[in-house]
């Protein structure tokens, strides 16, 4: 039994979180958390649906005729500075003397491809006029242009592009002026998101960066309602302290500060649905910041989304018709069959064995607990060789089947049943939901009751030289989800544009 002193419970206490929640924490070190069991990929006709181009408008018809009565929400995480993305670009500083070394023999030494890229694509990015500006045009050779550009945009001093929240750097030059996600999430708002002139956004933000999200929305947002004629509600949230996790030493106990209080660790972007939890809205889109393209293929990738929406009112008109027969008490055998069909072929629920022999009370009770659920629409991207969860169908420990996206991490790879079934994979997820959050009634679920707390992730860090194990929570879209109704969708690979390393801005998708 672990022992927690005063103290210990005082910081628990003071961080919001349950002593009991830390106690669990715990034992998930010591228990360990299982891989998952897959049953097979998702794929076209199995757990992902593919429409075709009637169908699709169909869908966007549906969507756009219910706009002016539906209050709709688009939900950014937005969290953390940009450092990761420049990790190539800070590594480069500290291997690299521009003195005593050229720039084709550092490549050649170490093949380092992305500073290749990023010298090539000099002034491709959309920072470059800036840059350049304020560290002159003379230089030896072109190691040493690259060499002070990277430490003019990386230095404290200097623009310190590796503090700042990756949401509001220039992500996309458009002729003298420049654009960050931030931003770019505001016109594609419009597109999509946007209800009787106006669109609500919701981003959640390290606290630190609050001050400078509202200086970004006081310079950009009158210039995007000007150009799209659209009033924008945005406001934030941070991740709550009380979702922080604690770390434990190789032993399984708490691993301590050199002053002795327990380290607690933020509980990775599965601390956000305690966010989401707290937003409500007939419908929400949920996009990560640095997913955005220039406005060339906005178009595409609002109908993708409409199309997503239209998914979602289409299976809710009918969801809610039968939760509403269900509590009325009025179901026959027939609609009994009918509720089942629709919750297998539709919402991709599947049923044990057993419910087959259930008395028609006991089947109602499934029934009814099966479709009061909130519903997300996920997007999926053929493979293309990018990272990112994957759909599959997953058995539980209760035996029970569903659909869930999965990380890689979360597979054994040493099964060679469970590798190949995930080598079969076709799709991914580019975090591309539409949720229906409220039920028949109009009522918001509590989201927190649909998380599976046994989708954690356990992982090796190190601090002050020592090792320790942390604990990540369920993932937002992947075990935090677990228990809602959920539908896949391809989606065109448009829609997916992630900015993970600075070079990914010189794809022809951020290029105007």
């Amino acid at each position: 039994m672990i022992q927690l002193t005063e103290n210990d419970e005082k910081q628990i206490k003071e961080k919001g979180i349950a002593k009991e929640k830390v106690i669990e924490q715990i034992n998930t070190f010591k228990e360990g958390i299982p891989f998952v069991n897959l049953r097979n990929a998702a794929v076209i006709g199995n757990g992902i649906l593919k429409f075709n181009p009637s169908e699709e408008q169909e869908l966007i018809n549906l969507y756009e005729s219910k706009l002016k009565d539906l209050e709709v929400l688009k939900f950014v995480p937005a969290s953390g500075a940009a450092s990761r993305m420049f990790k190539a670009l800070f590594n480069f500083l500290n291997t690299y003397d521009p003195n005593n070394e050229s720039l084709n023999a550092y490549l050649e030494r170490t093949n380092d491809k992305d500073i290749k890229k990023f010298s090539d694509g000099l002034e491709r990015f959309p920072f470059c006029e800036k840059v350049i500006d304020s560290i002159g045009t003379s230089f030896d050779s072109q190691g040493e242009k690259v060499y002070k550009f990277i430490s003019a945009l990386l230095g404290e001093n200097a623009f310190n592009y590796g503090f700042y929240p990756k949401g509001l750097l220039p992500f996309h030059k458009y002729g003298n002026s420049t654009a960050t996600p931030f931003e770019e999430h505001l016109k594609e708002g419009a597109l999509y998101a946007g209800s009787n002139g106006k669109a609500k956004l919701h981003f959640t933000i390290s606290e630190q960066h609050k001050e400078m999200f509202g200086e970004e929305f006081k310079e950009s947002g009158p210039k995007v309602s000007a150009d799209t004629g659209v009033t924008y509600h945005v406001d934030y949230s941070f991740q709550k302290s009380s979702t922080d996790t604690l770390a434990v030493d190789m032993e399984n106990n708490p691993f301590r500060n050199p002053d002795g209080t327990i380290l607690f660790r933020p509980g990775g972007h599965g601390a956000l649905i305690q966010n989401l939890n707290d937003q409500d809205a007939d419908i929400i889109f949920i996009k990560n910041i640095d997913n955005v393209a220039v406005m060339k293929d906005a178009k595409a990738v609002a109908d993708s989304k409409k199309v997503l929406a239209g998914t979602l009112l289409k299976l809710q008109e009918k969801a809610f018709k039968y939760a509403k027969l269900i509590e009325e008490g009025e179901v026959t055998n027939n609609a009994i069959e009918e509720i089942g069909s629709f919750l297998k072929n539709e919402l991709n629920v599947r049923f044990n064995k057993e419910y087959a022999v259930l008395s028609n009370k006991d089947k109602m009770a499934i029934l009814r607990n099966k479709i009061n659920r909130p519903i997300r629409i996920a997007g999926m991207v053929k493979n293309e060789g990018e990272p990112g969860g994957g759909p599959f169908w997953v058995v539980n420990a209760n035996g029970e089947v569903s659909l869930q996206i999965i990380e890689s991490a979360q597979i054994n790879m040493d099964n060679k049943e469970q590798a190949g079934i995930m080598k079969n994979s076709t799709h991914f997820n580019p975090v591309d939901l539409v949720c229906g959050v409220r039920n028949y009634k109009g009522e918001k679920y509590d989201l927190l009751k649909f998380v599976d707390d046994k989708q954690g992730f356990i992982t090796g860090k190190t601090k002050d030289g020592k090792e320790l194990k942390a604990l990540e929570l369920p993932g937002l879209w992947n075990g935090a989800m677990a228990f809602w109704n959920t539908i896949f969708v391809e989606v065109p690979l448009v829609t997916f544009n992630p900015v993970k390393s600075v070079v990914d801005l010189l794809k022809e998708s951020h290029q105007v």
